[in-house]
């Protein structure tokens, strides 16, 4: 899922205005540590809190239609990860109106800062916003985030890669004022981690929202900089762009930097088809990572989410119905790293379809095979060999 991602990219930042002299020396530092250059100044806005929510609204209008919107609100609801009355849209100005307090809009080139003193967190935050627009300069964020084009898991790997080196960038130009770095071996890498990982709560909304919300915004900072900290351990300072010109495919490769490193990738899985497919037409298709099934599996039992390590690919298919279009079924595919892996994972699908829906009958629950009535009508799900299959609505 990859909409709410794409607007609340900077939520977790808060800075006030910088002199441009003090900006200048920013940037000329993130380019002595990055070996990338500064092309041109950058230009900073400011805005007035009361401006922030209509700014947003603006914003989520020129990046995404309603229909996508539509449709990614459908997939978080038939996958399981939020329930029926969840509004994406509302949730996501929400989110970005009570947490964003300044953020480089990678679209106008421009770094936009509300009105207002950002405490103690000023000078890291101003640091991280200016290493998007260094990035951006050499990179341009707005196109790498696109090449992700309908791999979910791939865009959110894509925003652990720019998130993550700004956060490591960041905590790297504070270590540097205490006569540290990140890269010496100690402990610092990992403490900076887990503060970002830590920045949304004490936001009401935020702390409010979905599991599935929460942990995939926070993912791109936490794990992202620890993704950036190992693969600059291994290719030193050429894995500032290295990053960006070879960019991970999955989330796999975020959660373990030596998949990326060993050039380890995706298995492509297909999702299985509904047999009445000429009373259905295909609406979307995406990716569903080790992330996803990760978040899955906590949120419906946290003693199983570490089967998603066996994660190897995954695929979903969302079909419309042609005549009642408020009739959406979900195809879904996942394939694992061993046959063991796969079966542990089928039995606890089985306890997610029980879960995620107020009612759910099953009708025959073997070994290989479930079938049964739920909230979306009925439903068939498949383990095969290493595969597991469903299909959910039809």
């Amino acid at each position: 899922m990859t909409i709410a991602l794409r607007l609340t990219a900077p939520f977790l930042l808060a800075v006030m205005a910088a002199p441009a002299q003090e900006t200048a020396e920013i940037l000329a530092e993130l380019a002595a540590i990055t070996g990338l250059e500064v092309k041109s100044p950058v230009i900073e806005h400011t805005m007035k809190r009361e401006e922030l929510k209509e700014y947003f609204e603006e914003r989520i209008g020129d990046v995404v239609k309603p229909e996508e919107i539509r449709v990614e609100e459908l997939a978080l609801k038939k996958l399981g990860f939020v329930p029926a009355d969840f509004d994406l849209k509302k949730t996501t100005v929400d989110l970005m109106s009570e947490q964003a307090a300044a953020f480089y809009d990678y679209r106008k080139k421009k770094m936009v800062i509300l009105e207002g003193d950002g405490g103690a967190m000023r000078d890291m935050a101003l640091v991280h916003e200016l290493a998007h627009a260094l990035a951006d300069q050499h990179f341009k964020l707005e196109k790498f985030l696109k090449k992700a084009g309908s791999n979910d898991d791939g865009a959110l790997a894509r925003m652990a890669v720019m998130e993550g080196q700004a956060t490591w960038l960041m905590s790297e130009f504070t270590a540097k004022k205490l006569g540290q770095s990140l890269l010496d071996g100690g402990p610092m890498a990992g403490m900076m981690s887990r503060m970002a990982g830590a920045a949304g709560s004490g936001f009401p909304v935020f702390s409010s929202v979905p599991l599935y919300m929460r942990e995939s915004l926070v993912f791109p900072y936490s794990y992202g900089m620890l993704f950036q900290q190992k693969v600059l351990e291994k290719l030193g300072k050429d894995g500032f762009a290295e990053v960006f010109r070879r960019s991970p495919q999955s989330t796999r490769e975020i959660l373990h930097p030596e998949k990326y490193i060993d050039g380890d990738k995706p298995v492509a899985v297909k999702t299985p088809v509904p047999e009445s497919r000429k009373e259905w037409k295909e609406l979307a298709e995406g990716t569903v990572g080790e992330f996803d099934h990760t978040i899955l599996l906590k949120q419906y039992n946290s003693s199983l989410e570490l089967i998603a390590e066996g994660w190897r690919g995954g695929q979903y298919t969302l079909w419309e119905h042609k005549k009642n279009k408020d009739k959406v079924g979900l195809a879904y595919a996942s394939a694992w790293a061993t046959e063991k892996y796969a079966a542990d994972f089928f039995k606890a699908y089985k306890e997610v379809l029980k879960k995620k829906w107020t009612r759910c009958e099953f009708t025959e629950d073997g070994d290989s095979r479930v079938v049964g009535v739920g909230d979306d009508g009925p439903f068939v799900a498949r383990l095969d060999g290493k595969t597991v299959t469903s299909l959910e609505g039809f």
